[in-house]
């Protein structure tokens, strides 16, 4: 009898258990506040970028449910289960728009609170379409926050020079600009929007000021490859109209050359080599290689190597003092890139924008 009760009595409990787990109110986690009028007493900071933490203190902000940038309405996400009445920590959104702005906070019950805010959204470069240009050169940028640029300038701040590209187009992701006349060997390209101005990483090569080795023709430099001559294409180019072709046979280990047979005696004030090429079939590693090298002619320095993607167009930019191009005292008359192989057949690449650059 009483090991009946007790199974009864324990049932009992069970059911009433579940009875008042089933009768609580499913929540998300988040502080069950009732909405109230939401104030804001501090913002901090008042100011920052796309991806920091900003705290907003006041009371009545435990109900709040979304936040959203004015500006272009956008978002931000945050923690409603980290919410109390006094403090809400959220994020500035990647994607909110540059400038001062109100941040609206809303509550279930739809009672709004705005707060003024500074999102600071410095354009930022991921790439571009080209490193050397010449006036009226299109260079397309890709990266962040354009849609409120308002300058572009080719600029060298040591030198004091600054000249204005032209704005072609520009959005959010996007930034399309002319490039100006220069007297400048190379520059960064100086880029304000309405948060503040930044300077490239990227360098920009004037080809007007460089030491042509090939661009769209032989010039100062003639062929000089080893096997099959290389050759003007107009079938492939990186800029203007043609590039360098070379077909390197297969298992042949030949170059591209170019030679200037007056040569150039050596000049320190050269500080890059740069250009273009474009990959063959498949990824293979060229060597850049000149009769100024230590190593003569013809070498397979491991510093002077350039690995080119296949069926793309790479560019390359060495530091001449980095690599083993052109010795003190010596003369420069023969530059190539050479090949291990290829193994497998036949391969044809090209070359275009080789320059010395000062």
């Amino acid at each position: 009898m009483t090991l009946y009760k007790s199974t009864y009595f324990a049932g009992v409990a069970l059911l009433a258990g579940l009875a008042l787990t089933a009768c609580q109110k499913d929540t998300d986690g988040s502080p069950q506040i009732a909405p109230g009028n939401p104030v804001a007493t501090k913002i901090f900071p008042d100011s920052a970028a796309g991806g920091v933490a900003v705290t907003l203190t006041g009371t009545g902000l435990g109900d709040i449910r979304t936040i959203m940038f004015e500006k272009q309405n956008v978002p931000a996400g945050f923690q409603s289960t980290l919410n109390t009445d006094g403090a809400l920590i959220f994020r500035v959104p990647a994607e909110a728009a540059g400038g001062v702005q109100n941040i609206i906070f809303t509550n279930s019950a739809g009672q709004s609170l705005k707060v003024p805010f500074k999102v600071l959204a410095y354009p930022t470069v991921s790439d571009v379409s080209d490193y050397n240009f010449t006036k009226g050169t299109v260079i397309t940028i890709n990266g962040n926050n354009f849609d409120d640029v308002t300058t572009v300038a080719v600029a060298d701040s040591l030198k004091g020079i600054s000249d204005n590209a032209t704005i072609v187009s520009k959005s959010k992701k996007q930034l399309v600009v002319q490039m100006p006349a220069t007297t400048l060997n190379r520059a960064t390209l100086a880029i304000t929007n309405s948060t503040g101005r930044i300077r490239t990483k990227q360098e920009f090569v004037n080809i007007d000021k460089a030491m042509p080795v090939f661009t769209d023709a032989y010039g100062t430099f003639v062929d000089n490859s080893w096997g099959d001559a290389g050759a003007v294409s107009t079938k492939e180019a990186k800029d203007g109209k043609a590039s360098a072709a070379k077909t390197f046979q297969k298992g042949n280990w030949h170059l591209i050359g170019f030679a200037n047979w007056a040569g150039m005696a050596y000049d320190p004030t050269y500080t890059y080599v740069t250009g273009w090429i474009k990959g063959a079939s498949a990824d293979y590693s060229l060597y850049l290689t000149t009769d100024a090298a230590k190593a003569g002619f013809g070498g397979f320095d491991e510093k002077n190597r350039i690995d080119v993607k296949a069926g793309t167009w790479t560019y390359f930019k060495f530091k001449i003092s980095d690599i083993d191009f052109w010795s003190a005292g010596s003369t420069l008359k023969q530059v190539g890139f050479r090949i291990k192989g290829p193994d497998k057949q036949d391969e044809t690449f090209y070359f275009d924008d080789i320059l010395l650059v000062k």
